[in-house]
């Protein structure tokens, strides 16, 4: 019986560079699920009242300030009493002014004493999404059935969802545009070549998809963290009034031009290009064989005019396909780091080539990778044109990645002093290490100039000649066993084949290792680039350092607190009045006042108060004060050694037995 053998492709053990893209890709999710939630790139630098403040009567507002700018909702911050009921009017306060970013909401009036939580929630200028939540008390500390949230907003599955997608458009990105971009400058005859347009084609799809997922999770990913409210088409109209949304949506309407690229590309291009070829290695045949003729000019001519056309889609190619590159690149510089702090002006535009730099850097590598694997017959002057290629993208990513890390530290001290200038001193080494590799590249790269010329390619062609003069029919077994051996035999045959093209040129093998040792080093920069993307920068970080520094410090004026006190005895309630004057570090005096509840100087048989640091685990430092007047305690060369937020105790005793011990948190500069 005569069957149809099965392709060799189907049975061949799919090879492991030609699917490097996904392999990145793989490595980088599997790097995403383990970083958990983004760090806030926005942190919260003050609240009014205080987290742990006790107040002696009930604030008209909650404030919160943060070190750069928030969107925040009606929804946004959110006060609950002890028993878990909102007490906020739910209307949001816009309070910013000039540099300082201030929010807050209305208070219901005649709270009872008690302990009270704030929840609050915001996505960050640069797209993060940012939460947290602290307490205040009224009168007195009590009991609260309100749990603090443990997780941020931006985590949990869906964020871990929200990331991997995010980082997967990245990725889709520089093979997308690296790849296109290698063989319009390195090499046109790659857009015939079907490994390249798979791998293209494939980097499309993934940027498309992630790009949709993006979409998709963001209002779970800033707001429940329910997979469910991805189907929420208020959730996600109001995205789309967003920066972010907007970012989105214009990245998806760029992907429907670059698909028109790619079509064009592979197609009408492809053709031309083919087509040139063509012309030119008949003309040049003829000339060998008839000389100067009639028949040399005519194929001159038509190689010329196809040469010509080639030429003008070529370039026609090479703008447009510029300008999509370039406004995709600029969907993540419009909404993400660039467009915050300090000079967007020039950081957006610094970001888009920075990142098409990265593109045609790590993206073109990839396509050469591939190249160099699937199709040995590469010319050597395309890998001589790549290398002059990556060298102008490093000096872009030298200069535009200085002046970014400059922008995002903002000091010297934060280059060690932060964790966003640690991660960018491991990425420089990163990078070091990866350029060095790239040296080794070039070299091998200049012996393939010294190589042989035609070798590959004449063992190519024969490649190609066996395969076309191969049956594509044989007689077989009918047993499907003896069917699938002998095709595994064929692929064998195959690997062989295309392995001794492959070993033909030993500097085309040790280009292909040092290209390789090159992908291995991008994967980890990647990573290090995604963990470094989700830290805080070292500017905001010591920004806000600087602000609660700055908080901290109460320039000629007393600092003075009013307390309410219970001991439960006879004549027990009462209120007590602390002054630290000048409320600095070093020397103080310390006043204390004890008033009954009408206003009265109440006498009480003692009074003790202390000191305490927790953030730097100082105290409690005891002070015993003297009795002044009736009502009036006081104590000179009070001694604060450190500047920040102290806890001042104060114990009141009314009688032998009823006493007790009102706390306030202050600062002290």
């Amino acid at each position: 019986m005569t069957a149809i053998a099965p392709s060799p492709a189907r049975v061949r053990v799919t090879a492991l560079l030609p699917r490097l893209t996904l392999v990145l890709a793989a490595l980088l999710a599997a790097l995403f699920t383990a970083a958990g939630p983004a760090s806030a790139h926005a942190a919260l630098t003050a609240s009014d009242p205080q987290d742990g403040a006790v107040v002696a009567t009930a604030p008209a507002q909650v404030t919160l300030s943060f070190s750069e700018q928030v969107a925040m909702g009606d929804d946004s911050i959110r006060v609950m009493d002890p028993q878990g009921k909102r007490v906020d009017t739910g209307e949001l306060r816009d309070m910013c002014s000039g540099t300082t970013i201030r929010y807050g909401t209305a208070l219901h009036s005649g709270l009872p004493d008690g302990t009270y939580t704030v929840a609050w929630q915001a996505v960050s200028a640069d797209s993060h999404p940012v939460s947290g939540a602290f307490t205040f008390s009224i009168g007195s500390p009590s009991a609260t059935s309100v749990a603090l949230p443990t997780e941020q907003v931006g985590g949990g599955p869906v964020g871990i969802a929200y990331d991997i997608a995010r980082y997967a458009a990245y990725a889709g990105f520089t093979v997308l545009v690296g790849g296109a971009a290698f063989i319009l400058l390195c090499w046109r005859r790659g857009a015939s070549q079907r490994p390249l347009q798979k791998l293209i084609v494939r980097a499309w799809v993934t940027l498309t998809a992630a790009t949709l997922a993006m979409l998709v999770l963001r209002t779970p990913y800033t707001g429940s963290g329910k997979f469910a409210d991805a189907l929420d088409l208020n959730g996600l109209k109001a995205v789309l009034e967003t920066k972010t949304g907007a970012s989105l949506v214009s990245r998806l309407l760029l992907l429907g031009a670059a698909a028109l690229f790619i079509a064009v590309l592979f197609g009408a291009y492809a053709r031309k290009a083919a087509e040139a070829e063509e012309a030119a290695e008949t003309a040049k045949r003829k000339g060998k064989v008839k000389g100067r003729g009639a028949d040399k000019e005519a194929g001159t001519d038509k190689e010329a005019g196809a040469g010509k056309e080639a030429n003008d889609l070529l370039f026609g190619l090479g703008i447009g396909g510029t300008v999509v590159a370039g406004g995709i690149a600029a969907t993540w510089a419009l909404s993400e780091h660039a467009s915050t702090g300090i000079q967007p002006g020039i950081a957006m535009p610094a970001d888009i080539l920075h990142l098409l730099a990265v593109a045609a850097w790590l993206g073109g590598l990839t396509a050469l990778l591939v190249a160099l694997h699937k199709v040995p017959g590469i010319e050597r002057e395309a890998v001589q044109r790549f290398s002059r290629v990556a060298f102008v993208s490093v000096l872009v990513l030298a200069v535009t990645g200085v002046y970014q890390s400059w922008r995002q530290l903002g000091s010297w001290s934060a280059l060690t002093g932060t964790s966003y200038g640690q991660l960018l001193l491991v990425k420089v080494g990163l990078v070091a290490v990866l350029v060095g590799i790239a040296y080794v590249s070039r070299s091998w790269t200049a012996r393939l100039t010294d190589a042989p010329a035609g070798k590959p390619a004449k063992i190519a062609r024969q490649r190609d000649v066996s395969r076309e003069t191969s049956p594509a029919a044989v007689t077989v077994p009918e047993d499907p066993k003896r069917a699938a051996q002998l095709a595994r035999q064929r692929a064998a045959r195959e690997n062989a084949r295309e392995k001794q093209v492959r070993d033909a040129d030993p500097a085309r093998a040790g280009l292909r290792r040092s290209v390789l040792a090159e992908a291995g080093i991008a994967v980890a920069l990647l990573a290090v680039t995604t963990v470094l993307t989700s830290t805080e920068p070292g500017r905001t970080a010591e920004r806000a350092s600087v602000r609660d520094s700055a908080a901290t410090a109460v320039p000629n004026r007393a600092i003075k607190i009013t307390l309410p006190f219970d001991t439960g005895g006879q004549n027990g309630k009462g209120s007590v009045r602390v002054e630290v004057d000048p409320g600095r570090v070093g020397a103080n005096s310390l006043h204390v006042w004890i008033d009954d509840p009408q206003g009265q100087p109440l006498d009480v048989p003692e009074i003790k108060v202390s000191f305490t640091l927790p953030a730097k685990d100082i105290g409690p430092l005891p002070l015993l004060p003297e009795r002044a007047a009736p009502g009036h305690w006081s104590a000179s060369g009070v001694q604060l050694p450190l500047a920040g937020e102290w806890r001042i105790d104060v114990t009141v005793r009314t009688s032998d037995i009823d006493q007790t011990t009102v706390q306030k948190n202050v600062k002290i500069g």
